[in-house]
């Protein structure tokens, strides 16, 4: 029996109700992280593995527990190259440098700006450093999700970077195609929009569509936007944008209309998403979770790490630089063509699965394995519901609304995600 030790905010078939996931935070800020630990963890469920959980930030003791329980240590990442992530990465650091087993680490990335300039990620060259030697001391190699992440990692004088995406795309296995269901869309059309609140120039696009759609709904995913659908006492962190004209606060016509959804599991944000002809929006994850459920989906990509992404597998993308106030969703379906995503996700696998097999590891689409029993037990979990329609916004939404007074210009709103 192999024992993998998985590093992710919570187990895939764990149940915890909304308010719970929202105390401890078990999305890690943003649910898009449960669909990378999910796939990580089916894709190495084989016969013969047992895989456990944990998180890897508690030094020196958490590794001796580790090491006395676990013969191999996974670590699925997203954007841990960012300064705001520079001391959570040096306690994970500390972790790995008591480790005595192999670790793995699956599709890490640097967040740089669109031009992928490494000077805003200066001060984490030593956070950075650390981390990946204590890695390639236990690893063959280090997967990275893109070009971006890849280049800035050699110029840090590292030579074993591999680009492997993000696990989160082989969810569905290495067959998975997704195709347009309609030649075109109409103001009848059902989108989801995902948006990022921090970047700018996305009220205008958000008051077309909110008007001109209405099947459209917003699928938010930040521990933020959750913590707003489940209190009106709940304040999020403040974003340098402009948040009146967002969906972050109870009275903007989104959320006080019941046309804002949170799920805080993949499986029924799957399952929803599979309903609508189109989705678009700055979340890598978000459209992600479309392509997975079937869903024709384009990224307008904000960073190098939704970029690099999204170029790696061909996902059809827009940067935000070329996204106008008139940019329209039926543009941008018109506009998607998901032929090479199509084409190329068997030949990403098979990368991907060289990568795990140069590292000790099996995954289930390997001859004799079930890569459905997974699917099966996730299938069969009674999961918590859609949080936006379930959450008491709508009969507060016209006394919130009252209680919002305008604010001086340039003046600072609260925001969510």
């Amino acid at each position: 029996m192999t024992r993998i030790l998985l590093r992710a905010h919570k187990d895939p078939f764990q149940v915890a109700s909304p308010r719970t996931t929202f105390r401890k935070n078990l999305i890690g800020d943003n649910v898009g992280n449960l669909l990378f630990s999910s796939a990580s963890y089916k894709l190495l469920h084989t016969d013969g593995t047992e895989i456990s959980v944990g998180k890897l930030n508690g030094g020196r003791e958490e590794a001796a527990r580790i090491n006395a329980h676990a013969d191999h240590v996974v670590i699925p990442l997203a954007n841990a190259f960012r300064p705001s992530y520079a001391p959570a990465l040096d306690r994970m650091s500390e972790t790995i440098e008591a480790l005595k087993v192999p670790v793995t680490v699956l599709g890490v990335g640097a967040q740089l700006n669109l031009d992928g300039k490494v000077d805003r990620l200066g001060g984490m060259r030593d956070s950075v450093t650390r981390f990946v030697r204590a890695v390639l001391e236990r690893s063959p190699s280090i997967g990275v999700r893109g070009e971006f992440t890849e280049r800035y990692l050699t110029g840090l004088g590292f030579q074993d970077v591999e680009v492997i995406g993000c696990p989160s795309l082989f969810l569905r296995g290495p067959d998975l195609r997704v195709e347009k269901r309609m030649p075109a869309l109409s103001e009848a059309s059902r989108i989801s929009l995902n948006l990022s609140p921090y970047v700018p120039g996305l009220g205008p696009v958000v008051e077309r569509h909110t008007e001109r759609y209405p099947n459209l709904r917003y699928v938010a995913q930040h521990h933020d936007a959750l913590g707003m659908l489940l209190s009106s006492r709940h304040r999020s962190t403040v974003h340098p944008t402009d948040q009146s004209v967002l969906p972050t606060h109870h009275a903007h016509p989104l959320v006080r209309d019941g046309r804002t959804s949170f799920f805080v599991d993949p499986e029924p944000w799957l399952r929803y998403l599979a309903g609508f002809d189109f989705s678009f929006g700055t979340r890598i994850h978000g459209n992600v979770a479309a392509l997975l459920a079937g869903t024709p989906a384009m990224v307008l990509a904000h960073d190098s790490r939704t970029l690099e992404l999204a170029r790696y597998y061909d996902i059809p993308h827009r940067t935000i630089t070329a996204v106008r106030p008139d940019t329209d969703a039926a543009e941008l379906y018109a506009a998607t063509d998901l032929t090479a995503f199509n084409t190329g996700l068997g030949e990403r696998f098979d990368r991907f699965a060289d990568f795990l097999g140069r590292h000790g590891l099996q995954h289930v689409y390997e001859p004799e394995q079930d890569p459905s029993r997974f699917d099966r037990r996730v299938a069969a979990v009674r999961w918590p519901g859609d949080v936006g329609r379930k959450a008491p916004i709508r009969k507060l939404a016209d006394r919130v609304a009252t209680t919002l007074q305008p604010r001086p210009e340039g003046a600072r709103r609260p925001a969510a995600a």
